[in-house]
């Protein structure tokens, strides 16, 4: 301990002597001693940080001092009262629990997170009753139609649910069905009702799907839920006219049945259900004693739909069938809306300000700057059974005096029999033969055999890329490109190329890649030196592939264009539409 200076005053009569240690520099604690028989010299000193101890004379203690509690500031407690519906979705959330059949473990888990993050607060039921938020949430999905989805896919539970006894267990359950149904929305309005690669490995789009804790996020955060979650669906003019046409359509379309007929249990015959008489009514049927009944007359009429639909007719209304009965009464151009809508869903929602748009339907090319047309160009594009893949890119270069490698497929299943019967083929084409990485001799190159073997042609006028290529990386290997062919684009309809999408007028779009007015003059400079070049772009330009064969013109009129590739029928399929 530091040294302690011990003052012994002068004492008062009959009266112990007061001892005052005091320690400086140190938090001044004080203690009062009561008098004891003990001289107060021998009162050791503690071993505690410094303190000033004061012994009073012993005739003015009559009794232990109040000590003053500190002057600190005041702190208020407060302990809320568990509320039992966060208490019963913490528990529900505590086990494994499964959301939805197209929710994964991903999403379970970024609904976990969410809960968790709020201290399992419900975010959709407050008191017993549906929130402004939840309110909000099940308006959008119950005008899901109005954007071509199906409201019997998101689950809602009903308004004023409060009132009907639930127990904290079944509030917590109200709150993760709209939980995930708010999910279940917004991805799909991304296009996440479909995988496209599965309908054909020519259709790679990246969809951004959000995940579930941005949607409940942004769902917490707004004061507009119904707003917030419509705006997940496409924000492109063409996709916003094809639904106005839709609108039109259905009101156009009186045979569209007006009953729709909710989710609910799987429903055989005998059993009673409230939603009988809805299917009834789908089916024109009446005369019933039991209305509520799922009679055999019923499943017949059931089976009898479910075989016009490409379903076995059992008759047995499960989930698929319930689904179908709203989708079955779409007419055939509705059918054909629907899949063009859901096609602009595979398009970033930000197409750049400046961006390539490449309309395979068309045959044009684009280039946009903030809204406007700065270049449009006639195209070429893939052949029925070389279709050109729909994708979206990034620009990022462009190479004067191309040399072209024969792609393995067109090697495979266009050169390799001309070869076999004639080695000379490659030499007439302008060809050169070319194995492990040496050029040799066609006629050395056995043709049944042709491992390892490649064929290139150098740059030069009747390279089959032209002057030019512009390149965004891609896991096709296409890419936009010249062609020595230029009399083609005089056609009308010109899907001719093998994938790659030619274009007219090479160096007016080079110049608005390069951001260049004056590229021409450079560019042909290259050219006539023969070499190929490499040209990058001052900053990235994304490029888009895309496929519509319903759009909106200028004057508001609806126009058709050929399904050269079939995709209609194949997203028509997968949506389950047979319009």
């Amino acid at each position: 301990m530091p040294d302690i200076q011990v003052e012994i005053g002068e004492a008062a009569p009959d009266a112990a002597a007061a001892i005052e240690i005091a320690v400086p520099d140190l938090p001044a604690v004080v203690a009062v001693v009561p008098p004891s028989d003990a001289p107060a010299a021998d009162i050791p000193p503690p071993d505690l940080p410094a303190v000033a101890v004061v012994v009073p004379p012993a005739e003015t203690v009559t009794a232990t001092p109040d000590i003053v509690p500190p002057d600190l500031p005041a702190v208020a407690v407060v302990v809320p009262p568990i509320d039992p519906v966060a208490a019963a979705l913490r528990e529900r959330l505590a086990e494994p629990v499964r959301l939805h059949p197209r929710l994964g473990a991903s999403h379970v888990a970024a609904v976990q997170a969410f809960y968790a993050a709020r201290e399992f607060r419900p975010l959709f039921v407050e008191a017993g009753a549906l929130t402004p938020v939840a309110r909000g949430v099940i308006a959008r999905l119950d005008a899901a139609g109005v954007d071509a989805l199906d409201p019997a896919d998101y689950p809602v539970p009903a308004l004023g649910i409060a009132r009907r006894g639930e127990t904290p267990a079944d509030l917590a359950g109200a709150e993760l069905t709209l939980a995930a149904s708010a999910l279940l929305y917004a991805r799909d309005a991304r296009g996440g009702r479909i995988e496209p690669a599965r309908l054909s490995r020519h259709i790679t789009p990246k969809l951004a799907l959000p995940d579930a804790g941005e949607v409940l996020a942004a769902l917490a955060g707004t004061r507009d839920a119904s707003a917030a979650l419509q705006a997940y669906n496409p924000p492109h003019e063409g996709y916003r006219a094809l639904r106005e046409k839709l609108r039109e359509a259905r009101a156009a379309h009186p045979a569209r049945p007006m009953v729709q007929v909710p989710a609910g249990p799987v429903l055989r015959v005998g059993m009673s259900d409230a939603r009988v008489p809805l299917v009834r009514a789908r089916f024109g049927l009446d005369g019933a004693k039991d209305e509520r009944s799922y009679d055999e007359r019923l499943a017949s009429a059931v089976a009898t739909f479910q075989r016009e639909h490409g379903m076995k007719g059992t008759g047995v209304l499960d989930r698929g069938t319930v689904a179908a009965l709203d989708r079955a009464g779409a007419s055939p151009r509705e059918a054909d809306l629907i899949a063009n809508m859901e096609r602009w869903r595979w398009l970033p929602a930000d197409l750049g300000a400046r961006h390539v748009f490449v309309d395979i339907t068309a045959y044009t090319l684009r280039v946009v700057e903030d809204g406007r047309v700065a270049h449009s160009a006639r195209v070429m594009v893939g052949k029925p059974e070389r279709p050109t893949p729909i994708f979206s890119e990034r620009m990022t270069h462009m190479v004067v005096n191309p040399s072209w490698t024969v792609p393995p497929t067109i090697l495979r299943k266009d050169m390799l029999p001309e070869l076999q019967a004639d080695p000379s083929y490659a030499a007439r084409r302008g060809l050169e033969v070319w194995r492990n990485g040496k050029r040799v001799d066609p006629a050395a190159v056995d043709w049944s055999r042709p491992a390892g073997v490649s064929l290139r042609q150098p740059p030069g006028e009747r390279n089959a890329l032209g002057q030019m290529k512009f390149m965004f990386p891609n896991d096709h290997a296409v890419y936009i490109h010249d062609t020595p062919s230029r009399n083609l684009f005089r056609a009308e309809r010109r899907a001719l190329s093998s994938g790659c999408v030619r274009v007219d007028q090479p160096f007016r779009l080079a110049e608005v890649v390069l951001e260049d007015g004056a590229a021409e003059t450079r560019l042909k400079r290259l050219i006539a030196e023969r070499g190929e070049r490499t040209l990058m772009l001052r900053r990235p330009l994304p490029v888009h592939l895309a496929y519509f064969t319903l759009v909106v013109d200028d004057e508001g009129r609806l126009r058709s264009r050929p399904d050269i590739y079939g995709v209609d029928e194949k997203v028509k399929a997968a949506l389950g539409l047979r319009g």
